[in-house]
């Protein structure tokens, strides 16, 4: 297949789903403001317990943005196929082998999805008869991101799916020129242009 075949081809693959880009973008900066806030709010719950005037609040903020950022991360590295299965597997494999397991790494992926939104939302439910002190907000404000990421990780897992077997699986790897990306090609964040 031509170099220029192969860009056609990666362009085609996100015509339908480029929306989603935006989403990724949002969440990428999401997880990096939450993490920014959970070291801030390490460093001054640190900083406070040291002087001898400790503020306990910051303990839940610690703990909230702290399971923000990982279930924010989990649904943002879905979409980038950052996150860990067998991709060695997959990627040293061609046609229709490599078609299977990648459908069935996608479908295993769906599954925990599910999971995460049934479970997700049932220990919502039963967070708000409990309570985080000192504050006294329902542990259902720690839950409610887990069926929300169920529901990403799913419709990213879906965009893979559709996407993947439409166009194949393989990945084209390359760097994009400073022309490509000054037509807007290639990269997300480009306005939404096409």
């Amino acid at each position: 297949m031509a170099i220029a075949d192969k860009l056609v081809l990666k362009r085609q693959r996100h015509l339908k789903w480029r929306w989603l880009d935006k989403v990724e973008l949002v969440l990428m900066i999401l997880c990096g403001l939450l993490c920014f806030g959970f070291s801030l709010s390490v460093t001054a719950d640190i900083v406070t317990r040291t002087i001898g005037h400790p503020w306990l609040w910051l303990q839940e903020v610690t703990s909230t943005l702290f399971i923000y950022a990982i279930f924010i991360g989990a649904a943002a590295a879905t979409r980038r196929n950052d996150h860990l299965y067998l991709t060695a597997i997959a990627e040293s494999l061609r046609g229709t082998p490599r078609l299977v397991i990648e459908v069935v790494l996608r479908l295993v992926v769906l599954g925990v999805a599910a999971c995460l939104i049934w479970y997700g939302y049932v220990n919502y439910l039963r967070g708000f008869g409990s309570f985080r002190l000192p504050s006294g907000t329902p542990i259902a404000s720690l839950y409610a991101i887990i069926p929300l990421t169920g529901m990403l990780i799913a419709l990213f897992a879906i965009e893979q799916l559709v996407n993947g077997i439409a166009n194949g699986f393989d990945h084209v790897e390359r760097e994009d020129t400073a022309e490509e990306i000054a037509e807007g090609f290639g990269s997300p964040l480009d306005g939404g242009r096409p």
